[in-house]
């Protein structure tokens, strides 16, 4: 019988699949190392003086480091430990990129570096044997272009951090069992992906969300439904500026909250308990949240041109995305056709940018003001 990614891990013992993942990620790991020994000499992770030990391990490897730029507020880690755990994450991330997971390591890594990008892993919390936070690698500073970001949970194996990023299954099984996770957290994650099934690309209209902003407040649509990253994935993201909500961006509905940028960032993730979670970007005046329970409308932050993970915005606005949970999708953006949000449905016009949505008989375009609607 198939276990359900979310059943918990025994101590001491995964289950199959968990375990050959489990497996495959510290090979993954491996690999990146040593097919990143020929590639160029890549910048230090910035966590301070590393020991003679250190410097002797890594010497003793052979293999030079992925460029990494780590973030860590908490002390509850040795810095070699830390740079492992970076350096793992990294690797989970380049291959649950749609961008660069069908590339070598090295040219990947090369690629990012020469233009300019970072790859960032920010360890929000850690205790013994586990550690979870943010990963997400930026965005190229041109008009239309987003970042592509993942919450995280790690967990040490046999002396190696195993990592599982949101979306695939040891994300979800360590979710069920680090102490990392509050309980209320956990539920909401839970739900999340219990909910998976129903919410897989075109088999759900009603979302049960609401648009970015104050209910029966509006907004001008200045961009119809595009891919998140301006490229082709699924056309599933929104742009919203102007109206009469004084520019204050709220959540979509309830669920967990995190600043993916960290304090002061301008994009937010919100993960609600119905199989979707929403991205908001380039806001200002932003509320810091890491793992936060939140209510529907919560305040977000404010319209803005905010880029602190990559990307050009030239006019204030919030870039609205929708996602789901689907292992096989790594929690993906999904398409925004036929999907029922703030009271219309959105269509997908011939370009990207275009299409329309629908309320009561009424067409909207971009360029159209929309009200948010309950229903």
């Amino acid at each position: 019988m198939r276990r359900s990614p979310l059943s918990p891990l025994r101590p001491g013992r995964a289950s199959g699949a968990v375990r050959r993942g489990l497996a495959l990620k510290a090979g993954l790991g491996l690999a990146l190392a040593t097919g990143l020994a020929g590639a160029a000499q890549a910048a230090p992770v910035p966590q301070g003086p590393a020991s003679a030990a250190d410097a002797g391990a890594a010497s003793a490897a052979g293999a030079t480091a992925l460029p990494v730029t780590l973030r860590s507020a908490q002390q509850a880690l040795p810095a070699r430990s830390t740079q492992s755990l970076a350096q793992a994450v990294a690797a989970d991330a380049l291959a649950q990129s749609a961008e660069t997971r069908t590339v070598a390591p090295a040219q990947a890594a090369a690629r990012l570096a020469a233009a300019q990008r970072e790859l960032v892993v920010d360890v929000r919390s850690a205790t013994a044997g586990w550690a979870r936070g943010v990963a997400y690698i930026e965005a190229p500073k041109t008009e239309h272009a987003a970042p592509q970001g993942w919450l995280f949970v790690a967990r040490q194996v046999g002396g190696r951090w195993v990592t599982g990023l949101e979306g695939d299954q040891e994300f979800a099984g360590f979710v069920a069992t680090s102490p990392l996770v509050p309980v209320a957290e956990r539920a909401s994650l839970k739900a999340f992906a219990e909910k998976k099934a129903s919410a897989t690309n075109g088999t759900l209209a009603a979302t049960g969300l609401l648009l970015p902003w104050m209910p029966d407040y509006y907004m001008t649509m200045s961009g119809g439904p595009h891919a998140w990253d301006g490229g082709s994935g699924p056309w599933s993201s929104l742009d919203f500026a102007g109206g009469n909500a004084s520019g204050i961006v709220r959540s979509s509905g309830s669920g967990t909250a995190t600043s993916m940028c960290g304090a002061g960032g301008g994009w937010t993730r919100v993960i609600h308990p119905n199989g979707f979670s929403t991205d908001y970007y380039h806001m200002h005046s932003t509320t810091y949240y890491n793992g936060t329970a939140v209510g529907r409308s919560a305040y977000l932050g404010v319209i803005g041109v905010d880029v602190c993970a990559g990307g050009a915005a030239s006019g204030a606005h919030v870039h609205w995305g929708l996602r789901t949970y689907d292992a096989a999708m790594n929690g993906q953006y999904t398409n925004l056709h036929g999907r029922g949000i703030g009271g219309w449905t959105f269509y997908h016009g011939t370009a990207q940018y275009g299409g329309y949505a629908v309320r009561n008989g009424v067409t909207a375009y971009p360029g159209h003001a929309i009200y948010n609607r309950l229903s």
